[in-house]
C-alpha cells in the first residue's frame, strides 16, 4: 500500500501552471491602459507562467498605447499578445502592442499593420499640391534616357504605392518618432524591423500568414490551447533575461474588466465626454435660469463632473477647451447686450474652433466627426439664444397674480361711504378708502394699497357709473 502511495506521489504532485488570459477589444483609451495594468499586477500577485493579452482593436490614443507598451516590458511575467478571434485585427496601436509582446501570436484570417499616426484633433490639414505635369514629365524622360548597367534597357520594376508625403513640419516629427518608436520595439523582440517601419510610413498591413513568412510574429495558433502548446519551451526576454516558457498542465483563467472599468470606458471616449460636458452646461444655465426646477441642475451637474473626469484622464488642449467654454459664454450674452449678432456669430466660431482643438492626441477609434460640432454648435445657439429671450420676454410680461396684481384693476363698491367702505374686486371683498363719495354698485379703479386696505377712485369721475 506504501509502496502504491510512493508512485502515484508523482501525479498527485503534477505542477500546474497558471496563465491569465485578458480580452482587450475595441479602441485604445485609458480605461484600456487601467484595465492591462491591473492585469499584469494580478498576473504578476498570482505568479503566473503566462499572460495572454488577446487583441482586437482598430488602434486608438498613442498615450494609452505606450502606457500598455511600458506595462509589458516592466512585467515579470511573459506577455503573449495574441490577435484573435479569427477575423480580428491589430491596426495602428494594436501594431506597436504586438511588436511588445513576449511573444507575438495571431490567429488564421486576422491582420495588422496601418501604424500611421492620424491626427484626431485641430483643424484638417490641406491637400498638398501635386507636381506640375511638365516637371513630372521632364523627371520621367531623364529616368527613361538613363543608361541601364550592362548596356541593356529593362523597365523598372514595379513599386508599391506609398503614402504621401507628411504636408507638415509637425506631421514629419509624429511619424520618424512613431517609426523610431516601432523600430526599437522590433529589434528587442527580434522582429522583422523594416516592415515596421513601413508600417508606420506607408500605412503597410499584413495577414497572419504574411506576418509569419516575413519574421513579423513568431506563431500562427486556432485557439487558445494551441497557443499553449507551441509556446511551450520557447525561451523569451523578460525584463532582460532569457526565460523558457515551463507551461505545464496550464489553467486559464479569463479576466473581464469590471463595471467601473467598463464605465470609465465608456465616458472616456471623446465624443462621449464632449457630449457630458456640453449637456452639463446646459442643465446648469436652465436651472440657473429656473431657480427650483431642481431637476436639470442635478442632471447637469452630474453630467459636468463625469465630463470632467473624462477630460481629466484625455489628452486635452486647454486653449481649445476655453475656446468651447467662451463661446457658450458669448453665445448667452447675446441675449443680454446689444451686440446685434457679433457676440453671437463669434460664440459660434469660438465654440467651433474650440471644438476642433479640444483633443491633443492622435489615434484612429476616437474622431469626433464634424457633423457632430456644426450639430451642436447650431443646437448651442438656438437653445441659448432662443431660451435667453424667452427669458427676458418673461422679465418685461405684466403681473397676473399677487398684489402687484390689484394696481389698476376695476372693482365695484359695495355700500354708499365717503372715506372708508367695502368694495368687491377679484371676486372678493375689500376694504377700500377713497377721498371721493362712492355709491353702491360705482365702478371704482385701484390705485393703490395699503396693507389690506386699497386705495380708490371713481372709475368715471363725472360721476357715471
Amino acid at each position: 500500500m506504501l509502496a502504491a502511495l510512493l508512485l502515484l506521489a508523482p501525479l498527485l504532485a503534477r505542477a500546474e501552471s497558471k496563465v491569465l488570459l485578458v480580452e482587450l477589444q475595441g479602441a485604445i483609451g485609458p480605461a484600456s491602459s487601467r484595465f492591462v495594468q491591473v492585469a499584469l499586477e494580478r498576473a504578476r500577485a498570482q505568479n503566473a507562467s503566462l499572460m495572454i493579452l488577446r487583441l482586437d482593436t482598430p488602434g486608438g490614443l498613442d498615450s494609452s498605447m505606450r502606457d500598455i507598451i511600458q506595462a509589458i516590458l516592466a512585467s515579470p511575467v511573459p506577455v503573449a499578445v495574441y490577435v484573435a478571434p479569427e477575423g480580428a485585427r491589430a491596426a495602428s496601436a494594436g501594431t506597436y502592442i504586438l511588436y511588445a509582446g513576449h511573444l507575438a501570436a495571431m490567429a488564421p484570417a486576422t491582420n495588422l499593420g496601418a501604424a500611421t499616426p492620424v491626427q484626431i484633433g485641430g483643424l484638417p490639414a490641406p491637400d498638398r499640391p501635386e507636381e506640375p505635369p511638365a516637371e513630372r514629365k521632364k523627371e520621367d524622360k531623364q529616368k527613361a534616357d538613363k543608361p541601364q548597367q550592362g548596356g541593356t534597357s529593362k523597365p523598372p520594376p514595379p513599386q508599391e504605392a506609398s503614402k504621401p508625403e507628411p504636408h507638415s513640419a509637425m506631421e514629419r516629427k509624429m511619424i520618424n518618432d512613431a517609426r523610431a518608436y516601432i523600430r526599437a520595439l522590433a529589434q528587442l523582440r527580434k522582429h522583422n524591423a523594416e516592415w515596421a517601419e513601413q508600417a508606420v510610413a506607408g500605412a503597410a498591413s499584413l495577414s497572419a500568414e504574411d506576418a509569419l513568412k516575413l519574421g513579423v510574429i513568431d506563431l500562427i495558433a486556432v485557439d487558445v490551447p494551441d497557443l499553449l502548446r507551441q509556446a511551450k519551451g520557447r525561451v523569451v526576454q523578460v525584463a532582460g533575461q532569457a526565460q523558457t516558457l515551463a507551461i505545464e498542465n496550464p489553467v486559464v483563467e479569463t479576466l473581464a474588466p469590471d463595471w467601473r472599468q467598463r464605465l470609465l470606458g465608456a465616458i472616456t471616449h471623446p465624443q462621449v465626454a464632449y457630449i457630458l460636458l456640453l449637456l452639463g452646461v446646459y442643465g446648469l444655465f436652465f436651472e440657473l435660469a429656473h431657480p427650483g426646477v431642481i431637476a436639470p441642475g442635478v442632471l447637469g451637474g452630474i453630467c459636468l463632473l463625469l465630463a470632467l473626469f473624462a477630460l481629466q484622464v484625455l489628452p486635452i488642449d486647454y486653449a481649445g477647451l476655453g475656446l468651447l467654454l467662451l463661446g457658450l459664454l458669448f453665445m448667452i450674452a447675446e441675449v443680454f447686450v446689444p451686440s446685434f449678432g457679433a457676440l453671437g456669430l463669434g460664440g459660434i466660431a469660438a465654440f467651433i474652433a474650440g471644438s476642433l482643438l479640444l483633443w491633443d492626441e492622435t489615434g484612429p477609434g476616437f474622431e469626433i466627426p464634424l457633423g457632430i460640432i456644426l450639430g451642436f454648435a447650431l443646437a448651442s445657439a438656438v437653445l441659448l439664444i432662443g431660451l435667453g429671450n424667452m427669458l427676458l420676454r418673461q422679465r418685461h410680461r405684466p403681473v397676473v397674480t399677487g398684489g402687484e396684481k390689484l394696481l389698476g384693476a376695476t372693482g365695484m363698491a359695495l355700500e354708499d361711504f365717503a372715506g372708508a367702505g367695502r368694495v368687491w374686486v377679484h371676486s372678493e371683498s375689500w376694504q377700500a378708502h377713497s377721498d371721493r363719495p362712492l355709491r353702491k354698485g360705482e365702478q371704482v379703479r385701484i390705485t393703490g394699497r395699503k396693507g389690506l386696505v386699497l386705495q380708490v377712485q371713481p372709475l368715471n369721475k363725472g360721476g357715471k357709473s
